[in-house]
């Protein structure tokens, strides 16, 4: 397993980091795999489904029947591992924001907050 770099757990006491790997471990995702998806499921936008790009995912979903998302899946294997990367990087800022922030901060699912894109 790969843990972020330390600079989300700084400003951390044990709990909290303890805390904060629980939830990285739990929302964080394989670069094997969404390369995986890409070269398997590409045609249909699982790996686009699988980073929560969902637009994306519907609208390979919908254009499977051409191919052409197909051809583009063997494409994007080759960007999935920084794609992955980056998702995780985001998480991990994600998670370390809200512990920081303490009690009272608004919560989606019980454990993530709101992510304002």
């Amino acid at each position: 397993m790969i843990y972020p770099d330390s600079v989300y757990t700084a400003r951390m006491n044990e709990q909290q980091k303890a805390w904060f790997y629980a939830e990285y471990e739990r929302a964080r995702k394989d670069e094997i795999a969404g390369v995986l998806f890409a070269v398997f499921l590409g045609s249909f936008g699982i790996h686009h489904f699988y980073l929560g790009r969902n637009g994306l995912g519907l609208t390979y979903l919908l254009l499977s029947w051409t191919g052409i998302p197909c051809f583009l899946g063997w494409i994007e294997a080759f960007f999935m591992p920084a794609r992955v990367r980056e998702y995780n990087v985001a998480i991990a800022s994600l998670i370390s924001s809200h512990i920081l922030a303490g009690p009272g901060m608004p919560v989606q699912n019980g454990s993530m907050p709101v992510a304002s894109i």
